[in-house]
């Protein structure tokens, strides 16, 4: 994936979860990619699978249940669609 693709996909999985989870006072060009979701936003359980369920919608990739508690930053996910797809082939 080029680097305009991976920030292309960051960019999305932010635009996700501000729609998702309803985030005011930030946009997809201001959101960190490496804040911490859980810690930083207190996004809990029922948010993030809210947040996979579309991302699996979208990229057409399956995360394991056991992956949730990895998914911790937008880089972090944006990294783990890249990696399914991949394996998806």
């Amino acid at each position: 994936m080029s680097q305009t693709q991976n920030g292309s996909m960051k960019r999305r999985v932010a635009e996700i979860l501000i729609q998702e989870l309803k985030l005011e006072n930030v946009t997809p060009d201001t959101f960190d990619v490496t804040t911490d979701l859980v810690k930083e936003l207190g996004i809990d359980s029922m948010d993030l699978t809210t947040v996979v369920l579309v991302l699996q919608g979208e990229y057409k990739v399956k995360f394991d249940e056991d992956s949730y508690p990895t998914l911790t930053t937008v880089r972090v996910i944006a990294a783990q669609v890249k990696q399914l797809q991949v394996a998806a082939g």
